[in-house]
């Protein structure tokens, strides 16, 4: 108790010259001077108020214009994703589906609504599944036979005509200048031009030329190229020759004048042979073959 208490008095330095000698002869005296002399180098950090309200307010305003920015990001994110999902929509819009059979092929296929299509060989169909079942209208460029399921108006739009029905079966044919429509089930309106055709199961339509040429009844339940058979009615040698063209994927030349003579009858789609014997005996050709894919024809 002593001791500490001399300790107190040393170290507020107000120990007497006789205490301080015997206050000396402390076998721990030495350890006390020590803490002493290494306490004198210290240094406190100076500590100024004003330097640390800046500091603080600084990193404050920091921290605003981080949760401003990252704010402002976000919207512009949004904005961005937003923009994006309206302009897919808008594209899935406008996006046409194609359907096409290539040459000496045909080309099955469903449409939405479950509608069926059979492309004939060389034809093409274009048409939006966007709402379709709202707006059931396609383009068709060559030949195909419909099964259209029940519901909206179902239309077929062509460069020569346009071909409207609810729900039915019926072949639509447009090659250059020729125009054909047959109803097999249900009821059709054909538009050609100016002029309208209404056709009930059983009965066709054909226009050439801008005129209506033919407008009459069929017992054929099914178009014929179904069957690999090409049903010509007062058809153009040229047309022949290119429907033989498609169906078969070759070339046929004719040399010389040929005949103005119109045929009606059918032609095999799967044997070219024959297809080609017929044609030369109806008009009086000869037949050359010039490679695989390549066929003459020319007066006897």
């Amino acid at each position: 108790m002593e001791e500490k208490y001399m300790l107190t008095k040393w170290l507020n330095n107000e120990l007497t010259e006789e205490e301080i000698r015997d206050f000396k002869q402390n076998p721990d005296y030495s350890l006390y001077k020590s803490i002493i002399d290494h306490s004198s180098n210290l240094k406190t950090i100076d500590f100024n108020e004003e330097d640390l309200y800046r500091r603080i307010k600084i990193e404050k305003n920091k921290s605003t214009e981080v949760i401003a920015l990252a704010r402002n990001w976000f919207f512009r994110i949004a904005a961005v994703v937003l923009i994006t999902i309206g302009l897919f929509v808008f594209y899935q819009q406008q996006i046409t589906t194609v359907e096409y059979a290539e040459k000496g092929l045909k080309n099955s296929f469903s449409l939405p609504d479950s509608s069926e299509i059979t492309l004939n060989s060389d034809s093409k169909v274009s048409y939006k599944k966007e709402h379709w079942e709202n707006n059931r209208n396609l383009h068709l460029e060559g030949e195909a036979y419909f099964k259209v399921a029940k519901g909206q108006t179902f239309q077929v739009t062509t460069d020569l005509g346009k071909v409207a029905v609810l729900g039915t079966q019926f072949n639509v044919k447009a090659r250059k200048s020729r125009f054909e429509v047959i109803c097999f089930e249900g009821k059709v309106e054909v538009l050609f031009k100016d002029e309208t055709v209404t056709l009930t199961r059983g009965q066709k339509v054909i226009f050439d030329n801008n005129r209506l040429l033919i407008q009459n009844n069929t017992v054929a339940l099914l178009p014929s190229w179904l069957d690999n058979e090409i049903s010509f009615e007062q058809e153009r040698l040229k047309n022949i020759l290119d429907e033989i063209e498609r169906q078969y994927n070759v070339k046929i030349s004719a040399k010389n004048n040929i005949s103005n003579q119109l045929f009606t009858g059918k032609l095999p789609s799967n044997n070219l042979d024959v297809a080609l014997q017929i044609i030369s005996s109806t008009y009086h050709l000869q037949t050359k073959k010039v490679s695989n894919f390549q066929y003459e024809l020319k007066k006897k």
